[in-house]
C-alpha cells in the first residue's frame, strides 16, 4: 500500500489517515507531497492520486484501489483487517465511538478555522471567539462521556487506542499548541495520545520539516 500525505506539521487530515494505516498493522509506503511552493498545482496533476481527490490528502493506494478522505481510509482498512482493531466491541461503546468520529469529521468549524494545526509551535496571547469556545466545550464533553462510560480499559477514550483517538489526535495537538486549559481527566488523556509512539514519531518528523506556511504561523493571536 501507498499513503499520500501532506506536511506533517500542518496537515491534520494527513495525521488521521496515517494513524489509521498504522492502526491496521499493514505495511505501507509513505509519500509526502508538500502543500507549499509554486509546484503545488503541478504536483496535484501528477500520478500520486491527487487528481482523484481534487487535491486533498490523505490518499491511500492499495493495488488498483484508491481511497481518499481519512474516514473513508479508516473504514476501508477496518473492512480489510477487522473492525475490532478500530472500534469497541460493545454495541453501546461502538455506537458512541462512531458518532464521535462522525461529529469530529463534519463539525467544529470554528476550532479548525481559528486553531489550525501547527505541531511544533506554542502560541501565546490566543484570542478565542465564542464559537471556538463552544467547540472546545463540546469536545471536552464528548471526551468526558467516553472516558466515564467506556474508558475503564486504558488511558484512551474507549480504553484502548482506536478510531476515536485517531479522529481527535489533531485536536490534542491544537489544544497543546494554543494553550487550551482543560480539566485533569482531559490532560491525562491528552498526555496518553501525545506520548503514543506513533504520535512521537510523527512529531519528530514534523519538527524536521523545513517548509513554513505563514498563515498557520500567526494564527489565533491578537
Amino acid at each position: 500500500m501507498k499513503l499520500v500525505i501532506g506536511n506533517k506539521n500542518y496537515s491534520s487530515w494527513s495525521l488521521r489517515g496515517w494513524l489509521a494505516v498504522k492502526q491496521s498493522g499493514l505495511g505501507f509506503e509513505e509519500i509526502l507531497v508538500p502543500m507549499v511552493g509554486e509546484g503545488w498545482e503541478q504536483r496535484k496533476q501528477g500520478d500520486n492520486g491527487l487528481q482523484a481527490s481534487s487535491g486533498r490528502v490523505p490518499i491511500l493506494w492499495d493495488g488498483d484501489v484508491i481511497v481518499w478522505d481519512s474516514m473513508a481510509i479508516m473504514e476501508y482498512l477496518s473492512d480489510k483487517v477487522g473492525r475490532d482493531r478500530y472500534w469497541p466491541k460493545d454495541d453501546a461503546a461502538r455506537g458512541m465511538a462512531r458518532s464521535m468520529v462522525a461529529e469530529m469529521h463534519s463539525a467544529f468549524a470554528a476550532l479548525r478555522r481559528e486553531m489550525p494545526m501547527n505541531m511544533r509551535k506554542r502560541f501565546s496571547g490566543v484570542t478565542i471567539t465564542p464559537d471556538c469556545e463552544a467547540d472546545i466545550v463540546r469536545v471536552l464533553q464528548l471526551w468526558a462521556e467516553a472516558r466515564a462510560r467506556h474508558g475503564a480499559g486504558g488511558p484512551f477514550l474507549f480504553g484502548t487506542f482506536g478510531a476515536a483517538d485517531i479522529a481527535f489526535a489533531p485536536v490534542v495537538s491544537r489544544f497543546l499548541s494554543y494553550g487550551v486549559g482543560v480539566p485533569g481527566f482531559a490532560q491525562s488523556y491528552m498526555e496518553a495520545v501525545w506520548e503514543h509512539e506513533w504520535m512521537t514519531g510523527w512529531l519528530e518528523a514534523a519538527e524536521d520539516e523545513q517548509w513554513v506556511i505563514e498563515q498557520y504561523e500567526n494564527a489565533g493571536t491578537a
